[in-house]
């Protein structure tokens, strides 16, 4: 392409401060470097993860503002650095916010979908040289889970990106990168649900209700969907959930107490903590069954927060465990999940409540923080 090698001029996102709106801002992305990619972005939809970051929550203590936002994207490969091989300009692609290098430890072992390729810079903002390739004004931009796909055009590490079917809608599989594959993921990967068992999904925001997906998909017999909000119930119905409980309608009672009571006494098969608050994740425990209950942490939580629970209840032999990307390797498993969507496979349609303007992204998180909307997709000119 004629920008190749060029710095390009485009609109972005920025987070300039915490517990602050995004700025809409004309900034400037420069070329990729070695072993890496310029993608122009064509689709990225809103997840929880960034809003937690937009509210002073970051996991990583290593991310600062100002930075871009977005990690749940895909689009065009624009240009490529020296190295690249994997991907060309034109080819159709999802970012990956956990890289698969397929040179690390842990991704030549089978025990884990987590790469260590990125760790010493995925956090801090910049690529793997140390710098930036983001300025705004003069200022630098930091990047955001090797991502910042709210921004029209992004450069990521080669290892963090995957090759798609160019004839994808690329608006639609965008959700893929994060919350489909995360809740997805881990029902039939990290839990390994058994047809015929019992589950409960705890927050049916898109990573729960991909859960309940994942479920049903695995063939289990009762799926209890819960949440405070009573407009999730419907969607939640129809992706799978055989029953739909709100916390709110039972007062002081703890929704542990109820689930125990829904389940016989024992407590479920499977549960999936799809929130990232400390106290449902202590519920979603309790609520597993006292034998051979897999209790599964999905959300992701503020670094302060901790939860206690009694060591006894692990002696029969409950587990406790957690998952992420849904237990998906990317290069490997991404460019397969959006087949299953091609093939009428993988639900994403429902997902997918509004398309907006990168103008209009803070009205969207907005929405969300009330709970309304499961993704909202910027789709970008």
């Amino acid at each position: 392409m004629d920008t190749a090698g060029k710095s390009i001029t485009c609109k972005a996102a920025v987070l300039w401060e915490f517990n602050k709106p995004l700025s809409i801002e004309t900034i400037e992305v420069a070329p990729p470097k070695a072993g890496e990619v310029r993608i122009k972005v064509v689709a990225n939809s809103t997840c929880h993860s960034d809003l937690h970051v937009m509210n002073g929550m970051p996991w990583d203590k290593r991310m600062q503002c100002p930075l871009i936002l977005g990690h749940e994207g895909a689009g065009i490969v624009e240009s490529v650095g020296a190295g690249v091989t994997d991907v060309q300009p034109g080819d159709h692609v999802i970012p990956l916010w956990n890289p698969q290098c397929r040179k690390c430890e842990n991704c030549k072992s089978n025990r884990t979908n987590v790469c260590s390729g990125l760790d010493d810079t995925h956090y801090t903002g910049l690529m793997t040289d140390g710098t930036s390739r983001f300025t705004c004004n003069g200022t630098v931009l930091n990047h955001f889970m090797g991502c910042s796909t709210f921004s029209e055009y992004t450069v990521i590490c080669d290892m963090a990106v995957c090759k798609i079917n160019p004839e994808a809608p690329l608006d639609k599989v965008c959700v893929i990168g994060c919350g489909i594959s995360t809740g997805y993921g881990a029902a039939i990967n990290s839990a390994k649900v058994k047809e015929g068992s019992s589950c409960a999904v705890f927050g049916l925001g898109a990573v729960g209700l991909s859960a309940v997906m994942g479920c049903k998909a695995a063939g289990a017999k009762t799926i209890i969907a819960i949440d405070i909000n009573p407009d999730k119930a419907q969607l939640a119905k129809k992706i799978g959930a055989t029953k739909f409980l709100n916390p709110k309608d039972f007062g002081d009672t703890p929704i542990e107490t109820v689930i125990l009571k829904e389940s016989g006494g024992n407590g479920v098969d499977y549960t999936f903590e799809c929130i990232g608050n400390a106290a449902t994740v202590k519920s979603a425990f309790y609520s597993s069954h006292k034998a051979w209950g897999v209790c599964e942490v999905v959300g992701i939580t503020a670094l302060t927060k901790e939860v206690s629970i009694i060591p006894l209840a692990l002696v029969a032999g409950r587990k406790w465990q957690g998952s992420l990307f849904g237990g998906y390797r990317g290069k490997d498993d991404v460019p397969k999940l959006v087949e299953q969507y091609m093939n009428k496979e993988l639900n994403i349609d429902d997902f997918i409540s509004q398309n907006i303007k990168l103008e209009e992204v803070n009205e969207a998180f907005d929405l969300m923080r009330e709970g309304k909307f499961a993704r909202s997709v910027v789709k970008y000119d």
